[in-house]
């Protein structure tokens, strides 16, 4: 993490550097001085969460905040600015367009951190998909399903009523069924406790079910004395038995509508990449009647593609954890350079994937990428 935090500050320094000493080389001590401010608030934090342990949301929070509207725009203006002076040794007079240029486009990027940051994570938005199969019996014919994911609900203490709004929407949808796809928490059961009663009150005629996702096993934290991540992950399960929702653990259920049916299988995380994998998916598929339509909630959506094709006959798998990194812009997110399925629906052979970029973020920021509620409509 030290590692990190120098690589981090490097990336700031260079840029200050560059504009003090080329770019206001003739400004006033008063003017570098209150341009360097921005920078050394940075520092401070940098400081704060790496050499004395302050891991608060808040802090988190504020870090991100100053590297996505101090860093990265002088940074994005830096880089322009040299390529224009490159460019200046063979064109005469372009150096000023590239450092307007520069400037317009770090201008533009600060614009949309300010409002992914202010407005951008809170603009909750509804996804409507449609899954056919001739799997899917008649009574399931028009089942809806809400898939929420990703909550990271400690990030909502900030602006509870936001949570309020998720609830009464997806109440308002009127579903047959609500699934949650991982990732309740950031790092610690405690986030969950201001939010049981408004969790609670999520409905839906066949009930809600749950599955773990890498950040509920709360290992991203310090602990002291007799605390423990397993401890933790007690708590978050007990939390989420109290409000209500049934957790699969690499198990299944039947829901049943006359004398159809259709299997719900949960599995615990099935991470790659460092990620926890906990996962045991033949034994949540044991009992299973193979001629069933079976739905799978596993967090990573990583796991479609490592065992869920090759290994199974899930007819659809839901899956959160990639956020689409909270940004995304003309159908792109940077998403795509770690997972070639991130956000959408996914299909192959005769199995689908549903990946929702969810509903909640570690970070209070999102453009483009905007908090999810998943609206699934089955038919045959």
């Amino acid at each position: 993490m030290i590692t990190i935090a120098l690589i981090s500050v490097i990336i700031l320094v260079l840029p200050d550097c560059y504009i003090l000493f080329s770019i206001m080389n003739n400004a006033s001590w008063w003017w570098k001085g209150l341009f360097l401010l921005p920078s050394v608030a940075y520092i401070f934090v940098m400081a704060k969460l790496f050499l004395a342990g302050d891991t608060r949301q808040e802090m988190m929070n504020l870090l991100f905040w100053l590297t996505l509207c101090v860093v990265l725009p002088l940074l994005i203006f830096s880089l322009i600015s040299l390529i224009g002076r490159g460019l200046g040794f063979i064109f005469n007079g372009i150096v000023p367009i590239f450092n307007l240029a520069g400037l317009i486009i770090a201008l533009g990027w600060l614009g949309i951190s300010i409002y992914g940051i202010a407005e951008g994570w809170k603009k909750i938005t509804v996804e409507n998909v449609d899954i056919r199969s001739p799997k899917i019996p008649a009574g399931f014919n028009g089942y809806k399903i809400v898939q929420l994911s990703d909550f990271h609900i400690g990030t909502y203490s900030s602006a509870p009523e936001c949570v309020d709004r998720i609830v009464d929407k997806v109440n308002s949808l009127n579903p047959d069924l609500i699934v949650f796809t991982g990732d309740l928490v950031n790092s610690s059961s405690s986030e969950i406790e201001e939010f049981k009663d408004i969790l609670s009150r999520l409905r839906a005629k066949d009930g809600v079910y749950s599955v773990l996702g890498n950040h509920d096993y709360c290992f991203y934290r310090k602990y002291h004395g007799d605390e423990t991540p397993d401890k933790e992950l007690a708590r978050v399960i007990d939390s989420q038995k109290h409000i209500g929702w049934t957790m699969l653990r690499n198990s299944s259920v039947q829901i049943s509508f006359g004398n159809d049916s259709i299997a719900l299988i949960g599995v615990d995380n099935a991470g790659s990449r460092g990620f926890i994998d906990k996962s045991d998916l033949g034994r949540a598929l044991s009992g299973v009647p193979q001629d069933e339509f079976k739905i799978l909630l596993s967090h990573d959506p990583s796991h479609w593609r490592r065992e869920v094709l090759p290994k199974s006959d899930v007819d659809l798998m839901l899956a959160g954890h990639t956020h689409a990194m909270q940004f995304k812009i003309f159908g792109w997110s940077p998403s795509e350079w770690a997972y070639p399925e991130w956000g959408g629906l996914y299909e192959e052979n005769d199995s689908k994937l549903y990946v929702s970029t969810g509903i909640g973020e570690n970070i209070a920021f999102r453009f483009g990428a905007w908090p999810q509620i998943v609206l699934i409509t089955l038919s045959n």
